[in-house]
């Protein structure tokens, strides 16, 4: 009877157990979503966030381009023991420019650099430093300035000006640096790099992975031609050592060798070659 019992039981377990696939929040006792999912809706939101809509545009994708030129300047102060050498660094959004140093530059450094860089969504101002470029010691930050982009530039204007600088004299009385501004949106150009995708890792998370086309896997790109191989020497035999010395008895042995060598195993050049060193 206990058996029977017993194997009712199992019976009656087996008929509990959940078949099929198990549900993403299996196991989980504090309630909270799965953070996978929570990640690549954290990521969907960022994606559409930064393309400025929920709605794919039509035609191609449009980017936002700013020139900056950033010319020269003049400073109220020299903070060197020398002439300073400045550069100056530019912060647009998240990316950082620098421009070549200006050796000697001293209170008025010019540099006429040309940045073009991309406007992201929602920046309208930029960041700038002026550093004093030391060969023993760390730059010194000599002046800076936070300056908005002006209406008309966006509009498609170029704009030309003076902006003051901030510094250890003062906000706005460290001295004035000149700016050309220009803006422009156009077709977004094409990557020199293949697009990439999230697939999982060995580890933990993700990693990205380059897709290339097709066709990158079953051709391969045409190789350049070779250059033509210099035709190897004849080796040099006793027979002709013997045949040249009888000829040059008072020449070494070695030297003959050498020489033949030197004419790629040609017997004629080689002798014609001792005859005008025993002259």
């Amino acid at each position: 009877m206990a058996s029977t019992a017993s194997d009712d039981r199992n019976e009656e377990r087996r008929r509990r157990v959940l078949l099929g696939p198990l549900p993403s929040g299996f196991l989980r006792t504090d309630g909270a979503p799965d953070p996978v999912d929570a990640d690549y809706q954290a990521a969907l939101a960022l994606q559409q966030q930064l393309c400025g809509s929920t709605v794919p545009p039509a035609g191609p994708p449009l980017t936002a381009r700013l020139s900056i030129t950033i010319a020269q300047a003049k400073l109220v102060k020299n903070y060197g023991l020398t002439r300073m050498d400045p550069y100056v660094r530019l912060r647009v959004g998240h990316c950082i420019y620098e421009t070549h140093t200006d050796p000697s530059g001293g209170k008025t450094p010019r540099w006429n650099k040309v940045i073009q860089c991309l406007l992201p969504p929602g920046v309208s101002s930029v960041y700038l430093e002026i550093f004093d470029e030391c060969s023993f010691t760390m730059d010194e930050l000599i002046a800076w300035a936070h300056i908005t982009i002006p209406p008309a530039v966006l509009n498609g204007e170029t704009h030309e000006d003076w902006y003051p600088l901030n510094g250890k004299q003062g906000d706005g009385l460290e001295g004035m640096i000149n700016l050309v501004l220009s803006y422009s949106v156009g077709p977004a150009a094409v990557a020199a790099f293949p697009p990439m995708v999230v697939v999982p890792s060995t580890g933990m998370g993700y990693a990205a992975m380059p897709v290339y086309p097709q066709h990158y896997y079953t051709q391969r790109p045409p190789q350049p031609p070779q250059p033509p191989q210099p035709p190897q020497p004849a080796p040099v035999t006793e027979e002709q050592l013997q045949q040249i010395q009888e000829m040059f008895p008072s020449m070494e042995k070695e030297v003959i060798k050498s020489v033949l060598e030197a004419n790629g195993g040609n017997k004629d050049a080689a002798i014609n070659s001792l005859l005008q060193m025993s002259e």
